[in-house]
């Protein structure tokens, strides 16, 4: 574990003085080496060593575009999407010395001009070298950078506590620069709604519009996480933030050093549901943990490291499991071809598989898809479903079947009321695995289709 700041000793943990189930080793210390004030000068102890070493690295993100918007009075005279300016302010965290700085997705996203102005008011023009939705992560390069810029070192070790002080620094509701403190809440969020492949860091430290993209750091100044998204009814801060953890931060960041144009994430070929207090009891569990194997990928790196249908993942490398999320998000911060230790109940057992994580298999080019031309299906664009076209559409990779990409306006398809995304799973009560069996479909035909999760079945008329 690396050494902790001076500051860090002097001002943590003065919320959990006074709280059940303390493990405290002599004068104050925890058995971990975390320190409560001992007096009055500690409590008035002051970030400013930390805000020093970080703030220059944390920069202003604004962003300008063009984007189609239908106007709902122009769209009664049947007027079409119109083009419109539209903008988008953030923050972001230089991570290299050369100007390459992370932000998020969604403050870059759609937008043509970048423009990041630093600390010290410098401004730069910036381009994309790397966004990925799916973190909700980009990467961008600064233009014409002549000199070292300051940085900050990604820490992507994964050694917070709940409980331990952290600084979020950005620039809220685009007022410049702010620092507000608080503590790690929970660690490995998973359902939070944000990504179906993302485990963030909640934190009460204060983060409002603006923040995104900006930086979360722990008292040695270090970065560990990408301040994303906050739960609020007003808008604003309540107390409730997620970070992206800098572990696939730094993923995203050497994928897009690396020259990729996309992350590619690894799978192990497992599909799980989290164990409830009822399958806890029939496993013999001593408490609800744990992701139930319930599909195992014919020939791929959970099959080949031995897992089967039945078994409970309680970790990956050593980090706990509970829900398909969670092992999304760790098993995609590998790179591919690594090997993960598995950790598996297994027979009231518990065992460790070592799987080598690979790319899903498939074809994710959406381009390569086929527009039907007869039947009354005709003038739907289709493509037949794998795991990595599956995936890279925010699917279910062990999903089967015909998934529609676009729909012609004022085609049969259209009349018949496909939408994209739709994925064709029968007809006539007979599977579709391929694209040939959607010509001669007419009149009279039994469709079944899953939208958005929910299935669907009925006669074209």
């Amino acid at each position: 574990m690396k050494p902790r700041s001076l500051a860090l000793a002097l001002t943590l943990t003065l919320a959990a003085c006074g709280q059940p189930g303390d493990t405290r080793a002599q004068d104050g210390v925890f058995a971990d080496n975390r320190v409560v004030p001992g007096d009055a000068l500690a409590m008035k102890s002051s970030f400013a060593p930390v805000v020093r070493t970080a703030a220059p690295a944390v920069v202003n993100v604004s962003a300008r575009g063009v984007q189609q918007v239908q106007d709902p009075f122009w769209s009664m005279f049947g007027q079409g999407p119109r083009a419109q300016q539209v903008g988008s302010v953030g923050s972001g965290v230089i991570v290299r010395a050369d100007g390459v700085v992370v932000t998020n997705y969604h403050v870059i996203n759609g937008m043509q001009q970048i423009r990041v102005v630093l600390n010290d008011r410098r401004e730069f023009d910036a381009r994309v070298v790397l966004a990925d939705e799916r973190s909700d992560i980009a990467v961008l390069q600064l233009e014409g950078v002549n000199e070292r810029l300051p940085t900050l070192n990604i820490d992507d070790r994964e050694e917070q506590q709940i409980g331990d002080l952290v600084l979020a620094i950005g620039n809220p509701f685009g007022v410049g620069q702010t620092v507000t403190n608080g503590i790690i809440s929970a660690l490995n969020r998973t359902e939070t709604g944000i990504s179906d492949s993302g485990s963030f860091i909640q934190t009460d430290a204060a983060i409002n519009p603006g923040n995104s993209g900006g930086a979360l750091v722990d008292m040695d100044g270090d970065l560990i996480g990408i301040n994303t998204a906050i739960f609020s009814r007003s808008g604003s801060s309540s107390g409730v933030g997620f970070a992206v953890p800098a572990s696939m931060v730094k993923r995203v960041v050497d994928s897009a050093v690396g020259g990729a144009t996309a992350v590619v994430r690894p799978w192990l070929g497992v599909k799980g549901e989290g164990v409830s207090a009822d399958v806890a009891r029939s496993l013999g569990l001593e408490r609800p943990q744990g992701l139930v194997v319930t599909e195992v990928w014919p020939g791929g790196p959970g099959a080949r490291a031995g897992l089967r249908e039945g078994d409970v993942i309680t970790a990956i490398d050593g980090a706990e499991i509970n829900d398909q999320g969670g092992l999304n998000f760790r098993v995609g911060t590998r790179e591919p071809n690594e090997t993960v230790a598995v950790t598996v109940r297994r027979d009231g057992r518990t065992e460790t598989l070592n799987a080598r994580v690979q790319p899903l298999p498939g074809d994710a080019d959406v381009d390569r898809a086929t527009v039907v031309r007869s039947g009354v299906l005709s003038g739907a664009q289709v493509l037949v479903l794998n795991p990595a076209l599956a995936d890279s559409l925010g699917g279910d990779p062990f999903a089967s079947g015909v998934i529609v990409g676009r729909v012609q306006r004022g085609s049969y398809a259209n009349r018949v009321g496909l939408q994209g995304g739709d994925i064709i799973l029968t007809v006539n009560g007979r599977a579709v695995t391929s694209v040939q069996q959607l010509a001669d479909v007419g009149r009279g035909s039994e469709l079944t289709i899953n939208r958005r999760g929910q299935r669907i079945s009925g006669v074209i008329r």
